[in-house]
C-alpha cells in the first residue's frame, strides 16, 4: 500500500487554472443543464417554485465547487476528522431541534436552506476514512484489528440517520464508508464475513424497521398487493418509463407527469420523467455523462500521489455510482423504493451542496496532485 513521500510543489495560479480537469467541469455543467428543464419540466413549463429554486441553487453551488477547488487537499486532510465530528453533531442536534416534514426529522432550518447533515456525512466519511488509512502499512488494512474503529465511526451515523427515520441515506452512508474500507485493501473474507452475518440477522433488521418501511420491502417483491397505496408510485414509474418507448413522448409531453399520475417527480423520481419525455436512447445518454463524470473521477485519482488523495477519489467515484445505481434501480422497481436522489438532477439543496462539496475535494486533488500529504 502506497504510503510514500512526495516533494512539496509551490504552485502559482496560473499552474492551478492548468491543472484543472475542464473536461469534467463540462460535464458537471451539462448534467446540471439537463436537470434544470427536467425540472423545468416538472412544473408543466412553466418557470416557477422549483424551477427557479433549482436554478439558484445549481449555480451557487457550482461557484462554490469552483471556488473551494483550490482549497488545498492539505486542508482536507488535516480537518478530515474535524469535518467527521461537525456533522455528527449536527446529526445529534436535528434530533432535538430539526425540522419535521411527512413524518421524518431531517433537517436544520438556515432560512435560505434546509440543510440536511445526513448528506454531508457522505462525504464526510469518505475524507474521514480516507484520512485514516492514509498511514496504515498494507498487512494493518488487510487484518482485522484496526477494523474496528472504522465500524465505530460508520455504525453512529447510521443509527442516528436511521432514528430520524431515513433508511435510503442510512444505506448509502453505510455502502460509502465500506466501499472505501474495501478500496483500501481489506481482505475480502471479511466481507464474506459481514454478508454472512447480514444474512442471518435480517429477521432482527426487519422486526425494527417502521411499519411503511417494512410495507415498502413487501411492495418491492409484488407491487400489485398494494396498487393505490404502497405499490402505487413504483408502478407508475414502470408505466411512465415504459410509456417513453425508443425515442420518449418529447420535452414537456409526458403524459404521467402532467396528469399527476408520478409523486416525487421533482425529487427521487426525476430519471422517470425523464425517461418518459426522451425515452430510452436519452436515458442511456444521461447515463453514459454519468459514466463519464465517474471515469474522469477515477482518472483523477490515478495521477495523484498520495494514497489519502487516491482513496478519497475512487472512493467518491464508487460512492457517487452507488447514488446513480439506487436511483434509477429503484424507480425501475429492481431495488424497494429509499429517499435517494439522483446526484445533481434531483431537485434538493442539500443533495446538490454534498455532491459538489464532494467534486471540490476531488478537483483539489487534480489540482494539488504533487502536494506532500501532512
Amino acid at each position: 500500500m502506497l504510503t510514500e513521500r512526495i516533494h512539496t510543489s509551490k504552485y502559482s495560479f496560473f499552474d492551478k487554472l492548468l491543472s484543472i480537469d475542464y473536461f469534467l467541469i463540462f460535464i458537471v455543467i451539462l448534467i446540471g443543464a439537463i436537470s434544470v428543464f427536467a425540472i423545468h419540466s416538472t412544473e408543466g413549463g412553466e418557470f416557477s417554485y422549483y424551477t427557479k429554486n433549482h436554478l439558484i441553487r445549481l449555480v451557487s453551488f457550482f461557484v462554490m465547487f469552483l471556488f473551494l477547488s483550490f482549497v488545498k487537499i492539505n486542508f482536507w486532510y488535516r480537518n478530515a476528522y474535524i469535518f467527521y465530528l461537525i456533522c455528527l453533531i449536527l446529526l445529534i442536534f436535528v434530533l432535538f431541534f430539526g425540522i419535521t416534514a411527512s413524518g421524518s426529522k431531517r433537517w436544520i432550518n438556515l432560512y435560505l436552506l434546509n440543510l440536511q447533515p445526513s448528506e454531508l456525512m457522505k462525504i464526510a466519511i469518505i475524507v474521514c476514512f480516507a484520512r485514516y488509512y492514509h498511514r496504515m502499512q498494507s498487512i494493518d488494512i488487510q487484518g482485522y484489528r484496526f477494523l474496528f474503529i472504522p465500524i465505530i465511526l460508520l455504525i453512529i451515523p447510521c443509527y442516528l440517520v436511521i432514528t430520524q427515520p431515513d433508511l435510503g441515506t442510512s444505506i448509502l452512508i453505510a455502502g460509502s464508508g465500506i466501499l472505501v474500507i474495501w478500496i483500501a485493501g481489506l481482505n475480502i473474507k471479511y466481507f464474506v464475513y459481514s454478508i454472512l452475518l447480514l444474512l442471518v440477522s435480517f429477521p432482527f433488521i426487519v422486526s425494527v424497521l417502521k411499519p411503511y418501511q417494512k410495507s415498502r420491502i413487501l411492495t418491492f417483491f409484488n407491487p400489485d398487493r398494494d396498487p393505490m397505496g404502497a405499490g402505487y408510485q413504483i408502478i407508475q414509474s414502470k408505466i411512465a418509463i415504459g410509456s417513453g418507448g425508443l425515442y420518449g413522448k418529447g420535452f414537456l409531453k409526458g403524459t404521467q407527469s402532467y396528469l399527476e399520475f408520478l409523486p416525487e417527480k421533482h425529487t427521487d423520481f426525476i430519471f422517470t420523467l425523464f425517461s418518459e419525455e426522451f425515452g430510452f436512447l436519452g436515458s442511456i445518454v444521461l447515463l453514459t455523462l454519468y459514466m463519464i463524470l465517474i471515469y474522469r473521477i477515477i482518472r483523477i485519482g490515478f495521477l495523484n500521489r498520495s494514497f489519502f488523495s487516491r482513496l478519497y477519489c475512487f472512493g467518491f467515484a464508487s460512492a457517487f455510482f452507488l447514488y446513480v445505481f439506487v436511483n434509477v434501480a429503484m424507480v425501475l422497481g429492481l431495488l424497494p423504493i429509499v429517499g435517494a436522489p439522483l446526484p445533481i438532477m434531483s431537485y434538493g439543496g442539500s443533495s446538490m451542496l454534498s455532491i459538489m462539496l464532494g467534486l471540490s475535494i476531488v478537483m483539489s486533488c487534480k489540482i494539488y496532485n504533487q502536494e506532500q500529504i501532512s
